[in-house]
């Protein structure tokens, strides 16, 4: 089998709280492969986001290896994880984090922009007609519904062709019908450009459409079966 896209040996995670040192993450060992659709699920406050974060270089393990496509990201610094992301990395998060003085286009167009890419534009109009967004380019963040916010949110991520996709609760803000439409589509982003999916869930049906289900307990990793 090939070189694992994520790969964690013995990772754990420990931040400083209000009552002294708290251990979010324990002793994770996990392999992901190119192409794997991987739900991570369990209860509020079991680390799912947080173990997500460690896969993207959005926090550093306080012990054990996190590696992503090769790289070890604790031996990178700051600079070097923000290329890493910029080039092989989709973020989606629950909050939509668009900037709001920039419009749809704009917003998708600009980290093809940041990576130098000079046909960012026309990549940010395909991926936005691939969301059903082609007659709302124009329009800033505040004159979208939750939904369409969304829906940039996941062409952004898409537009640089991404070797992983992470999401953070995608559908959390969401209503049920167009929640579901926004995981068909994050599923059909996906598979069109056969990236590595890692999403986080608290939804059972959402998890169960991925190919593998991951269950933390108390920043331990509880399972990790066939879906």
């Amino acid at each position: 089998m090939s070189e694992p896209v994520l790969s964690l040996r013995s990772a754990s995670l420990s931040l400083q709280g209000n009552a002294g040192l708290v251990r979010i993450l324990d002793a994770i060992t996990l392999d992901v492969h190119r192409g794997e659709t991987i739900g991570l699920v369990g209860p509020s406050g079991s680390g799912k986001s947080s173990l997500l974060m460690l896969m993207g270089g959005l926090e550093r393990a306080t012990s054990g290896e996190v590696r992503a496509l090769g790289h070890d990201l604790s031996a990178m610094n700051e600079d070097a994880l923000a290329r890493l992301r910029r080039d092989h990395f989709g973020v989606v998060f629950q909050s939509f984090h668009l900037i709001p003085t920039m419009t749809a286009l704009e917003n998708v167009a600009t980290p093809l922009e940041l990576a130098g890419q000079r046909d960012a534009f026309a990549r940010a109009t395909r991926e936005l007609e691939a969301v059903g967004l082609a007659d709302r380019a124009g329009h800033y963040p505040s004159q979208l519904s939750g939904g369409e916010q969304q829906r940039v949110a996941l062409a952004r991520a898409a537009a640089p062709r991404p070797d992983i996709l992470l999401a953070d609760e995608p559908t959390g803000n969401l209503d049920g019908t167009t929640g579901t439409a926004i995981v068909d589509l994050l599923f059909d982003l996906q598979a069109r450009h056969g990236a590595t999916l890692v999403l986080v869930t608290h939804d059972p049906a959402l998890a169960g459409r991925c190919g593998r289900v991951i269950t933390l307990r108390d920043g331990k990793l509880a399972e990790a079966a066939p879906a």
